[in-house]
């Protein structure tokens, strides 16, 4: 029995992506226990759940497009049914159990503070202004982002899919991105320009523009519109795929753009516009390592698959893996960096393996079983 997923039926290139991510992630958290590693790189790692929030996008939008895509017209109920159960079964026995942990033992909390216990079960901790100062599994704000995404998500769907037009969807997609701009341009004028070279402009850049939910669905809205452009315009995807690597230039260089509008805490022109640009050149990159045109495409880089599997795993857990070893074994390791960038990664990596056999894979079996029936029926899961 394998201990991660099979990779049958899995894109190489998506799982690059996923376990880039997540490293690029951990990258940037272990320089809070004194590990700052070289490159300017480590320095965006949070542009790493960026990348999960395309990917996420692009996935989920796929799966509620398929049935339409395949000339099916799904009913309502069961359609909305399966992608509920199938997404909660996905998201919540692992978010449950981290969040189990944290409530029972604080003292393995990143910090001190931590937001109501309300706020986590309902999905609401992004959007308090004190979000940012209280910073026990923070991390949970991107959860947040998604979960009311994939809300809203499902119904203006099958609003779209139901009577096919060009116009209402580029029309909603336009409104969601100009309607994320203007706010934070509002949010910036109103809020953070008075606080402009003062120390407090940083903690209510995040609480403000970088956490709240309709903010940042920039990502989530780039990687459903190359779910669209799949399944309702299968012409100019396969021009995309015949273009992947094109796409990863363009991709590369406006990431690189987008580094530079977004470096340090950004100001208005970053605020604004960066974050579009980030995740537009993020799903060019996406698209890129989707063609088989491309070697991200084609090979599979070993190892990217067993930890794209751990990565919703290690996502949750490794702030509260890095702070126990930091109490416990941090004067001891900090005499040598690079044990200490073996051991906090390792254990990283091992607690999140214990979640994913015990909690997470059980889980994805279990809704397996659950939609056996519907799958039997040859009706396409939502998601």
């Amino acid at each position: 029995m394998s201990f991660f997923a099979t990779t049958a039926g899995r894109l190489p290139g998506l799982d690059l992506l996923r376990a880039l991510a997540i490293a690029w992630i951990m990258l940037y958290h272990l320089e809070s226990y004194g590990l700052r590693l070289p490159g300017p790189v480590v320095a965006y790692g949070w542009m790493g759940v960026d990348l999960f929030f395309v990917l996420s996008g692009y996935l989920i939008g796929w799966q509620l497009l398929r049935p339409w895509a395949a000339g099916a017209r799904p009913a309502w109920r069961p359609w909305w049914t399966q992608f509920m159960l199938r997404h909660s079964l996905r998201i919540l026995p692992a978010y449950l159990a981290v969040l189990a942990l944290y409530v029972l033992l604080p003292a393995s909390g990143e910090a001190e503070v931590m937001r109501p216990l309300w706020q986590f079960l309902t999905f609401t901790v992004n959007l308090f202004p004190g979000a940012a100062d209280a910073r026990a599994f923070s991390h949970a704000w991107s959860l947040c982002v998604e979960e009311h995404f994939y809300v809203l998500l499902p119904p203006v769907v099958w609003w779209l899919a139901r009577r096919p037009s060009a116009g209402r969807t580029a029309a909603v997609a336009l409104g969601v991105l100009l309607g994320g701009m203007l706010l934070r341009a509002w949010l910036w004028q109103q809020e953070l320009a008075p606080l402009a070279g003062q120390g407090a402009y940083a903690g209510r850049f995040i609480a403000l523009i970088y956490m709240p939910s309709p903010t940042r669905l920039d990502g989530l809205l780039m990687g459903v519109m190359l779910a669209v452009t799949r399944g309702c315009r299968p012409a100019w995807w396969a021009a995309l795929m015949a273009r992947g690597v094109l796409l990863l230039v363009l991709g590369t260089a406006g990431l690189a753009g987008a580094m530079w509008l977004l470096r340090g805490v950004p100001g208005f022109a970053g605020i604004v516009f960066g974050f579009p640009l980030l995740s537009c050149s993020l799903a060019c990159l996406v698209a890129g390592c989707i063609s088989g045109h491309t070697w991200p495409g084609r090979w599979r880089v070993p190892g990217a698959a067993s930890l794209a599997t751990l990565a919703f795993s290690l996502y949750l857990t490794h702030k509260q893996v890095y702070h126990v070893l930091d109490a416990y074994l941090g004067d001891t390791l900090a005499v040598s960096p690079v044990l200490a960038f073996c051991v906090y990664n390792g254990a990283a990596v091992l607690a999140a393996a214990a979640l994913y056999r015990l909690v997470e894979r059980p889980a994805l079996r279990l809704r397996t079983r659950l939609l056996a029936p519907a799958l039997a029926q040859g009706v396409q899961p939502a998601a």
